[in-house]
């Protein structure tokens, strides 16, 4: 689990193959990164988020690098597939038990791809409006919470297919999103307590006075 708190903006150092099997759409790949502060303690097995995705330290090559592998279910549904070298990255270690929640519950499980539609300077802020797929609207709430490419931030306002955020001094300066132009892909990951209030009431767990699915289903379609 992750806060959307990132640690250290890192640089894409190598995108290989990640084995010969398969066909060419179900390939996967074997992703470094260079990351100083967030591979100063790590051990193999290790979560990191890169860009908001939750990857697993296959190995530690040395000089503050570590590489991971990219199945093909992360690749098509992320932006991950489109890194190359040099590319910038946020990182961000698992969140430690003991440790401060800063930003939100984030479990690195993206949810689909969005894109950058417009973004309005402020005198110390960008104003930057996100184009999201139609069936992740329902889940976004103005003032609630969304992870953008593993960066916590709080929804200013919604419409049926975008959404809006305000990006800080510091999160301009410590995170990628400070450079992303109009036009550029992000990965979304949606609140998982939304996701999970309305698998619930699919289910008919989460309505009082029903047994079955069908005593819920209009009440989860009104949350979309």
């Amino acid at each position: 689990m992750f806060t959307g708190i990132v640690e250290e903006v890192g640089t894409v150092v190598s995108v290989a193959p990640g084995s010969t099997e398969g066909t060419a759409t179900e390939a996967d790949v074997r992703l470094t990164v260079r990351g100083p502060l967030v591979t100063s303690d790590a051990a193999l097995g290790d979560s990191i988020s890169v860009s908001g995705v939750c990857l697993t330290v296959a190995d530690l090559p040395g000089n503050g690098t570590f590489t991971a592998d990219v199945m093909p279910e992360s690749l098509r549904r992320t932006a991950l597939g489109s890194l190359v070298p040099g590319a910038p990255v946020n990182l961000e270690r698992a969140v430690r038990a003991d440790a401060r929640l800063g930003g939100h519950v984030v479990q690195g499980h993206v949810d689909g791809v969005g894109t950058i539609v417009s973004r309005t300077p402020g005198p110390r802020w960008d104003d930057v409006v996100v184009r999201l797929p139609v069936d992740l609207a329902g889940y976004v709430a103005e003032k609630g919470s969304i992870a953008v490419s593993g960066v916590s931030l709080t929804v200013t306002h919604v419409g049926p297919d975008t959404f809006g955020v305000s990006l800080i001094p510091t999160t301009l300066a410590a995170t990628t999103l400070g450079d992303l132009a109009p036009g550029s892909a992000v990965n979304l990951e949606v609140d998982v307590i939304a996701k999970y209030v309305e698998r619930l009431l699919a289910t008919g767990h989460g309505a009082a006075g029903t047994s079955g699915t069908s005593g819920a289903t209009g009440t989860t379609e009104a949350l979309r």
